[in-house]
């Protein structure tokens, strides 16, 4: 058997998570890997703003694809995280299904499915927008809970790590050979740790974070005498 529903929004991305939710109220804990869409109608607006039509899409699931709730393992802050990702990612139009992680000092939000480029966007701009507004959240809603928020997809933080070690250490030369402090772009609390630890015990240089928030940066400086 299978279950059917069909759901409005003003963009194609928003219809479809309204058509998730009400799947959910038919038969909670579906699976939204196994959910497929019909867009009918993409939207559009009129000359100025007359004559809106609401973007409409159909979805359809096998109700036994879907019967039972998966039973998560997960704290309020990595439960809040991941909704807000796969909020996120249906506004964008990407099917995208969220599994958490968590340890002592990180709660990793890794997402899955297709068009998972567009998720995180060139130069890793949008799944950066999204792990900062991820933080901004946690930090208001559980502002005793330390532990970062990272959003991951197709392995672009592994990527963006051996990134960050490469510039660390090519910063590092640079301040042996020139004796002078280089400056860092704006980094996250994450990322600023990667390049702290590749360089702890690296020859001739210390570091050290400057800045706020959003906008902290690292230095690294040639070692005092």
């Amino acid at each position: 058997m299978t279950l059917q529903v069909e759901a409005t929004g003003e963009t194609v991305g928003e219809a479809k998570w309204s058509a998730l939710r009400e799947l959910e109220k038919l038969a909670p804990g579906i699976d939204k890997a196994a959910v497929r869409f019909q867009v009918v109608s993409e939207g559009e607006r009129g000359l100025l703003g007359v004559g809106y039509a609401p973007a409409r899409v159909v979805a359809t699931v096998a109700e036994d694809a879907a019967p039972v709730r998966e039973l998560r393992d997960e704290s309020d802050p990595a439960a809040l995280a991941r909704e807000l990702v796969e909020r996120i990612a249906a506004a964008l139009g990407v099917d995208c299904r969220a599994a958490v992680a968590e340890d002592d000092e990180t709660i990793v939000v890794n997402c899955s499915g297709r068009e998972l480029g567009m998720l995180i966007g060139r130069h890793g701009q949008t799944i950066d927008a999204m792990q900062y507004l991820a933080n901004a959240i946690r930090r208001r809603a559980f502002p005793d809970e330390e532990r970062e928020v990272v959003v991951d997809a197709a392995g672009y933080r592994e990527r963006r790590r051996a990134t960050l070690e490469q510039l660390a250490v090519r910063s590092a030369q640079r301040v042996v050979d020139d004796g002078a402090p280089v400056e860092l772009e704006p980094m996250t609390a994450i990322e600023r740790k990667v390049v702290h630890v590749r360089l702890k015990e690296f020859p001739g240089v210390e570091t050290s974070s400057e800045g706020t928030e959003p906008n902290r940066f690292i230095v690294v400086s040639p070692v005092s005498e």
